[in-house]
């Protein structure tokens, strides 16, 4: 969307649920969470593969939103796991941390009870995670 000209462009159709959109730190590409299937995709915005995109992974769990963690990866929030891992009877995925390539490089458990939708880094390290069901805003210190 431009707002100067108020004119919208797709770059893609026909994806499935896309529930989440990141630019990549050096604004080559966009990671887009695609929450149905499962996965993360990546739209190229410049250089040669230009309006192209690929599939950069499967995640464990469906991605309720993709951000930018500063470091050239990105934080995806799991509203809920793709099936139940043997974490405790209250402890699940909230989110993983996805590098540049598609790779899980970190993940963050907690209570069932938390289904969170955004998971955003801040300076220092600190995780701000919000969820449409809870009335807060959880800050985790890593």
């Amino acid at each position: 969307y431009v707002p100067k000209t108020n004119r919208v462009t797709v770059l893609q159709s026909g994806i499935t649920y896309p529930n989440g959109l990141a630019i990549s730190t050096d604004r080559t590409h966009l990671f887009v969470a695609l929450t149905g299937p499962c996965k993360l995709l990546r739209y190229w915005i410049k250089g040669p593969k230009a309006g192209t995109s690929e599939p950069l992974a499967d995640v464990p769990g469906y991605p309720d939103n993709v951000r930018a963690d500063g470091k050239g990866g990105f934080w995806v929030a799991l509203h809920r796991e793709k099936m139940e891992l043997p974490f405790g009877p209250d402890s699940h995925l909230l989110a993983v941390r996805i590098n540049a390539y598609g790779k899980v490089v970190q993940v963050m458990r907690g209570p069932k009870s938390v289904r969170p939708t955004e998971v955003v880094e801040r300076e220092g390290g600190k995780l701000y995670m919000g969820s449409v069901e809870l009335p807060y805003v959880a800050v985790v210190s890593e």
